[in-house]
């Protein structure tokens, strides 16, 4: 393996030098910087923390590949709550959270190249698109890793019960009389999308509910425009809904929009239930029902396997599936006439 004497020698610089440079010292001039990248760039030489690595055999470093398509990003109260949760627990082992890219120094590469740059020592994963082969390059490799919102055989998964929450929402809405029941979903190119488009269609067959190919519609994004678009045509069908589950909370305040801009009365005219429990869920008027995820256990869940897996790289492979919840308020209401 190419260590900074090599890079030393070949570059006719000092070892002291070569380190200062990939720990970006300042005193160093850049014509000296870039013959040393140069240099270690041709040797194959990969950077890292080497102080606490050479001790430990660690970076005490946890990677965070986080790209969602709806492009709301960290700004997603959902996701940036299991991150939090996540990073306490990390933090309170010892370790520091960087978030992955593709570009490492301005130029494309992929998750992996970054993840052996920046010399993780595990990488915690949320995706919108798994089938991205850098993504798939990551899985491949034996970097630790633990993936949220997801089903593989090949690393560490954590996920909330989605079919039980569709099951959940589609039978407190029959219990209130409803028989046209319709659902908003986040698109079937997503792991939780699709997952509670199947617990909606169980959940109506079960009740033994026709089921209209119409009284489903799939959203790109988990936005509250993609919500409000939804609800629109829903509300355009000459037989519309009278109750509207919602695969996420942001598609639910889209659909709460639309139908009181058409002048319905929520839940009067038509209920609404979401999925995720978002804080804004609670203040909105009405308040929404919706299913709640835990988020707090999500995040720690997360952190404690792959640490562990950190730890001991031969641990087996965890799949685990967490509660979720029906959480009542004032968007869903009775209604008389069930036919």
């Amino acid at each position: 393996m190419t260590t900074i004497y090599d890079i030393a020698k070949k570059a006719g610089y000092s070892p002291t030098t070569v380190s200062k440079v990939f720990n970006n010292y300042t005193d160093v001039s850049a014509q000296t910087r870039q013959t040393i990248l140069q240099v270690a760039k041709e040797l194959g030489y990969l950077p890292n923390a080497h102080a606490r690595t050479l001790t430990t055999k660690k970076s005490w470093t946890i990677g965070v590949l986080f790209v969602e398509s709806s492009g709301i990003g960290m700004q997603h109260p959902f996701f940036s709550a299991v991150i939090e949760s996540f990073k306490q627990v990390a933090v309170s082992k010892g370790y520091a959270l960087m978030f992955i890219s593709k570009d490492v120094g301005g130029n494309k590469s992929g998750y992996l190249e970054n993840c052996k740059i920046r010399g993780v020592d595990g990488v915690v994963v949320i995706l919108s698109d798994y089938e991205d082969p850098y993504f798939q390059e990551l899985l491949d490799s034996d970097i630790p890793c633990v993936i949220l919102d997801y089903v593989t055989s090949q690393a560490h998964t954590v996920y909330s019960d989605n079919h039980e929450g569709s099951l959940l929402a589609v039978e407190y809405l029959h219990s209130l009389g409803h028989r046209r029941i319709a659902h908003i979903s986040g698109g079937m190119n997503t792991f939780a999308g699709s997952n509670r488009v199947q617990g909606y269609e169980m959940a109506m067959a079960s009740l033994a509910l026709e089921r209209q190919e119409s009284y489903i519609v799939h959203s790109t994004y988990y936005s509250i425009e993609s919500g409000y678009a939804a609800m629109m045509g829903l509300l355009d069908l000459p037989d519309r809904p009278t109750a509207v589950f919602a695969a996420g909370d942001h598609l639910a305040l889209g659909a709460m929009r639309a139908a009181k801009e058409r002048g319905l009365s929520i839940p009067k005219d038509l209920s609404i239930v979401g999925f995720d429990n978002i804080e804004l869920s609670q203040y909105i008027t009405p308040a929404l029902t919706t299913i709640a995820q835990d988020t707090v256990l999500m995040g720690h869940e997360a952190a404690e396997i792959l640490i562990r897996s950190i730890d001991d790289p031969s641990l087996v492979l965890e799949s685990v599936v967490l509660p979720v919840n029906l959480v009542i308020r004032d968007s869903c209401g009775y209604v008389t006439d069930a036919t």
